[in-house]
Order: C-alpha cells, then structure tokens, then sequence
C-alpha cells in the first residue's frame, strides 16, 4: 500500500472514496504515512435499507448448508491470498505470530461456522428444542422454530483484530441469514479494507451481503430498526455510551457489546515453584502479556499469586520479561511488536501512572525502549511493564482502570476463596484462567468464580501442549462476559448463530406444525407407503412417510437367548424369584433386545439404497414387555439432512479408483407398539441412504 493511499468504503455494491482528507493512518512501527480514510458522502440509512432489501431476502432464500458451503468457499479463497495480508499486518505494529492469530484464526472462524453446517437442516430455518404436549389427546402441540431476522448485522469492531475481529462476527451471521456493514477501527482499517477487497472480488456472497465502512459511522445507529443487530468491541465506556443510543432503546434493538476487561490468572495453591505447572503458569502469563503488545481484550491484567511465592514468580516473570526482544515486526527474532498508534501508546502510559500511584513497577519503565529494526522513538513502542499490588482488597484501581497494552499486575492471595474474591473484584471479565493439578481447586474456584467470568480455563501439564491457551476464544465456545465486560455472547458455535435469528412458537395440529418445519411430529397423520422405504433412494422419501410391520410375540425364549447373546442377565430379565419390591410383575424382556427385534421386523434386508446405521439420536422404553406381549412397530420418516459429501466406497482391486457414492442421513421416528396399541418404546434412528442421482 503506498503512501498516502485513500481507503475506499464498499457500500450500495460499490468501492467509494469517502469525501475529503480524510483521518491519515499511520505505520506504527515507522510512524509514516500509509493511507487516509473517510466515510464523509456515506448515506448510512442507505446502506442499511440496502442490506436489508437486497443481502437478506438472498440469505433468507439460501439453507443452511448452502450458506455453510459459502463460508467454506470463501474461507478457501481467502487462504489462497492470506500471504498478501501479513506485510500489512506488520504495519500495525503485529509480529508474525500475532499476525497468525489475527489473519489464520479469521479464516479458520470461516471454516469452524462452514462446518457448523451440519448441526443445521437442509432449510433456512431451524426447529428449536423439543414438541411441547399442550393437550390430552395429541391433537393441539406446540414447537420453538428460529427464522433469520429480516434487518442487518452491524459489527463496530475494535482495532486490534482487523482481520478475526470482522471474520469471527461476519461468519455467523451469514451462516444465520442475515447480511452485515462492518465498521473496523479507523486507525488499522487498511488491513480489514484489503480483506473486504478480496471478499467482493470473489464474488462468493450474494449481493448486498456485506458492506464496509472505513471511516468514522457515529450516525449510523440512527437508523437501525427492530430487525438489526449491534454488536461492539472495544472500550467499556465507549459500549455503554453506544447501547444507550436513543434508536438503540426505541427499536429494542439486539446489542452484544465484547467490552476490554480486566481478565485474572490465578496460580493454584499446588504450583509450586520448580514445578512444571509453575513453569507453566510463566510461560502463559508472559504469552498474554506480550501477545499483540498486551492489545487483546483477552490479556491478562491480573496476575493471581500465592503470596508465599510472590517473590519467586517475581523474579521468574521478570527474567522472561527481559529476553523479550522488542522491534520491527518484520524481524524474525523479534517477539514483541508496537502497539497499533501513538494515540494508543500515549493512553498507555497515563493509565500505567494512574495505577504506579497504588502499585509499584517491579520490571519496565515508562522510558523508551531498546528495540530491533527500527527507531523507538518513531513508532508505538513501549516495554513490558509489570506492576505489584500489595494489598488488593484495599488498592482497588487495579480492578477498575486497564491500562491496554504489555502491563500486567501481580496479586497476592492467601486461600482459593481469596483467590475468587480478588477476581470478583474486577467486576465481570471475558476470561479467567486458574492453573492447577488439584481438582478440588480447579471445582472451587471454577463453581465459585463463575458467575462473573465467561470463560474459565483450567489449565496443567495434562492439557498444556494442545491448550489453545488464556487468551484464545475458540469458534464452537461463547466469547463474552458479564458486568464490565460487556454482559454479550459471540460465536459460541449454534448458540451465536441464534443471536442473528427470531425465536418463534408455533401452536397447532401435529400435522400442521410437520408441515411448516418439515420434521415428522409424533401423532400426525402418516401416509403410507405401498414400497418399503428402505428401497427408496434419498429424493424419494418424503417425511411423514411410514411404515407398519408385522407384529411378533415374546416369549421366554426370546428372552433367555438375548442373555445368552448379549451377555446381560440382569436378574430383572431372568430371575422371576428376586421381583418383589420392583416394579416388574414377572421377568421382562431387555429394553435392547425390544429395540433390536424392533429392527427386525421394519428393515428390509434385501442391498438396495440404505447403506448403513449411522446412530440413535434418543431411545426411550416406556412400558415393560412380558412373555406373551405382542408388538409391533411403526416406522416413519422423522427428517431428512442432505450432506453435500461423498463417501468413498473400498475397492479391493489396488489399481482401482475407489467408488464415491453421494448420500443423505434420513432420521426414522421408531415406535413400538403392544397388543393393546399403547408405546413401549420410541427412539430416533439414522441411516445413511443412497441418492439416486449420482453426478
């Protein structure tokens, strides 16, 4: 990017130039010039009406897996370019690893949420719990559906993460159905622009699927409507003030603020010094510290210590502390990058002299640093600094003001329960950490602390080595917290998609509510089917479709030889003489070998297009079966779940191309029935059948 560039907004499906100079981004390991940024001339309420007339009536009309298959291709293409975002990166004061985190752990958000897709149906909505009874006989039930809002995700995001920061957000609201305008920090949004740029080049979304504003949006949430959602990273305060906009409160629009917290890492009572957990302990505080210069709003701020090892882990830290190697990114020993701007190092310092009023500096100074590559003087940099707070029931400002760079505090504590008041103190942080080997420990404090954290790790030897670690949210867990951290969600795997989705009750018959979520409600009417649907191919099976088998009658025998097979002689099934005070009126049949004779008299056993038994989804036995019972079964196509994969069939012949073979997962609503036509078993079985159109 050359000097001076003007970053250009993508907005109405169009690359704009913002009116005027614009704010002028600066390197921030040189201090130069690389690119200005407006957004004066951006018609906001445009650019939503826009999003929501154009991007979500074309994600809406997409299933779930057609999105999931978008995220995938777009996380591929992205990985094919990601080389050109690192130079850029560097600029932003981020070191080659952080650069990792920040670029491969977006795309690999991409890829987590892509494959996500299979937690969802073949539709565009998604059938939300369990059937709710609401009447005697059957006739009258009730069922929780999710449909995509029709409004507008609005990301306000932070400048540490330009590339995950947007990625992570914009992942699960496309795969819920609903488009996005991404507005990055200002000062690092070069790097989120070139990604944007890539994005659109693609041609992967559906128009009017994501928009971009690289300038300042301080208008934009006058025009957000019931159907949109918020979402803000970045500075408590700054949160706040924007959740408590008047549009905001009149709309009840859905805000998810990801607040900067001060996050806490208790070393467990058990660590002692010299001992690998110890060690640990070390290593992953002086990682979050100096990771992306301490810029994360996952850093730990709070450094928990027993105070009969303060001095230990004093020294132990600072040793690290000081082979830290500070300077230009672009320099392959470096360690330790700038932080994003000037602006940003000047906030740092004032904060560091708040809290040296209450603590004293053990390792750092507020002085220049020695650094590798480049002049101190001409960009952000600043060295690790490392507090003590002597008292931290009484110095509170240690738990109220974050200083957010390479600054952490050491706390001395006493007892665990110490340990969890002393982190409560900070008032609701995103994660906590506790390392430890004893689980009375780890319980104590996870069960206790909790309620104020929203993410704990507990981390030891056991887990070290593929621990993601304190300051990494992973895609599949929520990203968030309470109090000051923002009280929000993200991600969270199917829980974030959710937020981007309006949670309906549906009332009525069993047959109607079958129809509208296209999931085989139990006690609507069936059709049956004059083929046995195991000879049907996936596109012919509809659901609602069932089967009525012969019936069998049980005997003894049959009884005594499932023992005899299975191994399980419970003396429920064979001992008639050890009943009394059971429920059981005489020996009954094993609930497996229900299920299994149940099995036998619905499949067919002939090859045809059902390829195998994937599983049981719920198996319940609601009614003992005696010697002389008779039953039958009904089975009913539940759901049907396309899977856009192949599997491979084994040859046996070595030169041979394996066969591949598309299929979907059909689940059957199995319902064993007595004599007297009342249930005595139900269970959700899967298989996975054959489709008949091979391409």
């Amino acid at each position: 990017m050359g000097k001076q560039t003007k970053l250009q907004n993508f907005a109405l499906g169009s690359w704009i130039e913002g009116d005027g100079e614009g704010q002028i981004l600066l390197n921030a390991v040189t201090g130069e010039a690389i690119a200005s940024a407006s957004s004066k001339g951006l018609d906001f309420a445009e650019m939503l009406t826009y999003a929501r007339t154009q991007g979500g009536p074309l994600l809406r009309a997409m299933s779930f897996q057609e999105r999931g298959r978008m995220l995938k291709a777009l996380a591929l293409y992205l990985t094919e370019r990601k080389h050109n975002y690192y130079p850029l990166s560097y600029k932003t004061g981020a070191t080659k690893t952080d650069s990792w985190i920040d670029i491969d752990g977006g795309i690999g958000t991409l890829f987590a949420y892509s494959s996500l897709r299979r937690k969802f149906p073949n539709q565009s909505f998604y059938v939300d719990g369990e059937m709710a009874g609401l009447s005697k006989t059957g006739s009258f039930i009730g069922q929780h559906i999710m449909v995509p809002k029709e409004g507008v995700a609005i990301h306000i995001n932070a400048f540490n993460f330009p590339v995950w920061g947007m990625l992570e957000k914009i992942a699960v609201n496309l795969l819920a159905g609903v488009p996005a305008v991404v507005k990055p920090a200002t000062v690092s949004t070069f790097l989120a622009e070139a990604v944007v740029k890539d994005i659109i080049a693609s041609g992967i979304l559906p128009k009017g699927a994501l928009q971009l504003i690289c300038g300042s949006a301080h208008t934009i949430l006058d025009s957000v409507s019931s159907q949109d959602v918020v979402t803000f990273t970045g500075s408590a305060s700054t949160g706040r003030m924007l959740k408590s906009h008047p549009q905001i409160l009149a709309e009840s629009v859905p805000f998810n603020m990801e607040a900067d917290s001060l996050n806490a890492c208790v070393l467990g009572l058990d660590a002692e010094p010299g001992s690998a957990n110890f060690d640990l302990f070390i290593k992953e505080v002086h990682r979050e510290m100096t990771a992306k210069c301490g810029q994360k709003c996952t850093a730990i701020r709070r450094i928990l210590v027993p105070q009969k090892w303060m001095a230990e882990v004093q020294s132990a830290l600072s040793q690290r502390l000081q082979k830290t190697i500070i300077g230009n990114p672009e320099s392959e020993e470096v360690r330790m990058g700038s932080l994003a701007g000037i602006a940003q190092l000047k906030e740092v310092k004032e904060r560091v002299a708040q809290l040296t009023e209450y603590s004293k500096i053990v390792y750092g100074s507020l002085d220049f640093p020695e650094v590798k590559g480049t002049d101190s003087k001409a960009g952000a940099f600043i060295s690790p600094i490392l507090l003590l707070n002597e008292n931290p029931f009484n110095n509170l400002i240690t738990h109220e003001l974050e200083a957010f760079g390479p600054v952490g505090t050491l706390l001395p504590y006493t007892t665990t329960d110490e340990a969890v008041a002393i982190s409560k103190l900070g008032k609701g942080s995103l994660v906590s950490s506790i390392i430890t080997n004893d689980p009375k420990i780890a319980s104590e404090y996870a069960l206790h602390a909790g309620s104020f954290h929203g993410r704990i790790l507990i981390l030891n030897e056991r887990c070290a080595k593929e621990s993601t670690g304190h300051g990494s949210p992973m895609p599949l867990l929520m990203h968030g917290g309470p109090g000051r951290a923002g009280g929000g969600e993200e991600m969270g795997g199917v829980r974030g998609v959710k937020h981007y989705m309006q949670r309906v009750a549906l009332q009525g018959s069993p047959e109607m509510i079958t129809a509208i979520t296209q999931v085989y409600q139990q006690g609507a009417a069936a059709n049956a089917s004059s083929i046995h649907p195991f000879r049907k191919y996936f596109e012919e099976l509809h659901v609602g479709e069932q089967l009525i088998t012969a019936n069998h009658t049980v005997s003894e025998a049959d009884i005594t030889n499932f023992a005899n097979v299975s191994g399980d002689n419970f003396y429920a099934h064979m001992d008639a003489t050890s009943l009394e005070g059971t429920l059981f009126t005489g020996r009954v049949a094993h609930g497996y070998f229900i299920l299994s004779k149940a099995a036998g008299l619905f499949v067919d056993a002939k090859k045809g297009p059902v390829l195998l038994n994937y599983g049981i989804d719920e198996c319940r036995f609601t009614k003992p079966v005696y010697p002389g019972m008779t039953i039958g079964v009904k089975l009913t196509v539940k759901e049907k779940v396309d899977q856009d994969n192949a599997i491979k069939i084994p040859v046996t012949n070595e030169s041979d191309k394996p066969e591949e073979i598309k299929c979907g997962i059909v689940r059957w609503l199995v319902e064993v029935f007595d004599q007297s036509q009342e249930t005595v078993a139900i269970a959700t079985i899967l298989t996975m059948v054959k489709k008949q159109q091979q391409d």
